[in-house]
Parts: C-alpha cells; sequence; structure tokens
C-alpha cells in the first residue's frame, strides 16, 4: 500500500486528491493548518466515514513552521507528497504579500531541504504550480518552454517554488515535479474565486435572495477545466518514470465575461450588455434590471489577460487529458450550488 503526504488537505484540489488515492488504495495523511473555527467541510465525509479510519490521517500543521515540517516528515514517511497548500488568491496577495511568500515559496524550500535532511531522497515530490507564471505572456498558448512573466506577488512566490524544485531536482536527485495547472474549478471552490463568486451569486438571483452581482475585469481570458480531472493529473505526473515538470490545461480560453452568460443561461436568464468599462452594465432582458455591475476595486494593479494552456506534453507522456467543458462544467457548478443553496435556506428554516 503506497503511503501519500497532502498539505492543503482541505483545499478544493486537496479534497479531491483524497477521494481519488483512496480509491486507488493509498494510505493518506494530511496536513490541517489550525484554525479557531472548523475548516474540514469538504473532507467531513471522508473523515466520518468508518471504512476510511485506518487509512486516512491528518495533523495540525503549518509549512511556515520548519519543525512542524519535520515531525510529520518522519512519523508518516510518505512514498509521495502532493504539496498544494498555499495561499492561493491573486488579488489578495497583493495586499498580504510577504505572508504569500512565506507559504508559497519557502513553504516549498522548507520541505525539500526537510526531504533532504532528513535522508528521505526516495519520496516523489509534487509542487502545485500555476498558469499565473506566464502573466504577460511571450505566446499563446502557453507550453512548459514558454517564458514566464509573473504579475502578482503570488505569481513571483511560486516562480520561486517552480524554480527551487528544478534547482533540488538537478543539485540533490530529488524526484520533485512541478505541475503547472491552469484554472480548474468545481463546486468546492472557494466563494471568493471570481467562477464560484459568479456561480453562487446567479444562483441567488434566481431564487430572489439576492438583487445583483459586481465584479472586475470580466475581459479576462482563462482556460478553465474540471478539478476532479486535474488530481488525476497530479497522480499521474509522480507516475512517470522521471521527474519532469507538466503544463495541465484544457487547451480553450474563454472570457469571464462568456463565462458570466453560460452560468445565468444555465438558469435561464439571458443577458444584454450596455456601457463601457466601470460603466457597464449586465441587464437581464426579461425584466431590465441591471444584474451585472462592475467596479474598478476589484482589478487587479497588473493585470493578466489571457491564459491558454498547450497540454500536449502531458497528453504525449502522461496519457492525460481534459474532457470537461465549460458549458458542462457550469452545469455541474450550479446545479450543486442551487442544492446547496436550497438545503441550507431549509434548514435554516425548519430549526
Amino acid at each position: 500500500m503506497k503511503k501519500a503526504l497532502i498539505t492543503g488537505v482541505t483545499g478544493q484540489d486537496g479534497s479531491y486528491l483524497v477521494e481519488n488515492l483512496l480509491d486507488k488504495n493509498y494510505e493518506v495523511h494530511g496536513i490541517i493548518r489550525r484554525s479557531s473555527s472548523f475548516n474540514t467541510s469538504r473532507i467531513d465525509h471522508i473523515i466520518k466515514n468508518e471504512k476510511f479510519s485506518d487509512r486516512f490521517f491528518f495533523y495540525h500543521g503549518d509549512v511556515t513552521d520548519t519543525s512542524n515540517i519535520h515531525r510529520i516528515l518522519e512519523k508518516t514517511k510518505p512514498d509521495e507528497i502532493y504539496h498544494l497548500a498555499a495561499q492561493s488568491h491573486v488579488k489578495v496577495s497583493f495586499e498580504i504579500p510577504d505572508y504569500t511568500a512565506q507559504v508559497d515559496a519557502l513553504g516549498t524550500l522548507r520541505f525539500l531541504d526537510a526531504i533532504r535532511e532528513i535522508g528521505h531522497n526516495k519520496v516523489k515530490f509534487y509542487q502545485a504550480s500555476t498558469s499565473e507564471l506566464y502573466g504577460k505572456v511571450f505566446e499563446t498558448p502557453q507550453s512548459e518552454k514558454t517564458p514566464f512573466y509573473p504579475r502578482s506577488p503570488y505569481a513571483v512566490a511560486k516562480l520561486y517554488a517552480y524554480w527551487i524544485i528544478r534547482n533540488y531536482r538537478e543539485a540533490y536527485g530529488l524526484f520533485a515535479s512541478n505541475g503547472i495547472l491552469f484554472n480548474h474549478e468545481s463546486p468546492r471552490r472557494g466563494e471568493t474565486f471570481v467562477t464560484r463568486k459568479i456561480v453562487r451569486a446567479a444562483s441567488m438571483i434566481k431564487l430572489g435572495l439576492e438583487e445583483n452581482l459586481v465584479l472586475g475585469n470580466i475581459n479576462a481570458k482563462r482556460d478553465w477545466g474540471y478539478a476532479p480531472e486535474y488530481v488525476e493529473g497530479m497522480w499521474k505526473i509522480l507516475q512517470h518514470n522521471e521527474a519532469d515538470d507538466f503544463v495541465l490545461a484544457s487547451g480553450k480560453s474563454h472570457s469571464v465575461r462568456k463565462f458570466i452568460e453560460l452560468t445565468f443561461s444555465e438558469l435561464d436568464i439571458k443577458l444584454d450588455w450596455v456601457g463601457e468599462k466601470e460603466n457597464e452594465r449586465g441587464i437581464d432582458q426579461d425584466s431590465g434590471k441591471t444584474l451585472i455591475y462592475i467596479d474598478a476595486k476589484y482589478y487587479r494593479p497588473t493585470e493578466v489577460n489571457i491564459l491558454l494552456g498547450n497540454p500536449a506534453k502531458a497528453k504525449e507522456k502522461l496519457e492525460w487529458q481534459a474532457t470537461t467543458s465549460l458549458k458542462d462544467l457550469i452545469k455541474i457548478m450550479v446545479e450543486a450550488e442551487m442544492k446547496n443553496i436550497q438545503d441550507n435556506h431549509l434548514a435554516y428554516y425548519n430549526k
């Protein structure tokens, strides 16, 4: 039985990865950052399932604490490490750049150095890299060979992590790989991220629980996929016969505006757009109500206008490809959101 250690196990990707690895008969250990409130909602169904009581374990820890990393590594002795923990909100990284660097950049270094110091050199290490590395893109689509031009403290921190992975791989022979993942979403995406924010607000508007949605740059284009497929890609990266770096992407790019239109259309709401820039509005065709407002406070100081991945290497070497279309992804998210909202309101009124 293989043994895996996952940082960021309570996040979107971490929760899907736990399910994926348990299905593959792994013993899984997760690191959870201590909080004053319970933050395990995405994995509670696993924690409470007695079937996994002897194969899923978790520990309180933090990637900013070197001694904690050492203790957990020595206790678990994993075959594979999936390093997903991060301050992952790009806009927020402009407000807390120092913390973002401590977690996203130096957190990776601390792990690699701990592996080297305790002599656990046979472990396979996966680093959750990001398409935000490409930033002000030099070419489209972006592949493993495209130069990087990060445009946020988050992306710059992740750039350090990317290169320290390659450095330790070459200097010490560690099996350390970067997964350069383009945007991947699901019903488990955090509510402050733009895709979930759009889906949640549209669902609330449909149910008459909210009036409108306020957004920033809706012309930015992204390559969106479905998160469960991407965690399978993470696993495939560590099963490859040698450590390497891979782009995981759908190979298709759509604007935030398109994401909005498809989401509202899934809820039978058709939008018209009027105005320009901060004065642009999304209007309900039937009622004439303004449902979408633009506010410059949601703009990034430095914007990334387009990201479009080239997953050819992953398809060839890993036999991995994204199969869920944007329309199907939105359908999955909307159906889950509507059920979640209705269940929560029913529970509230039945108290």
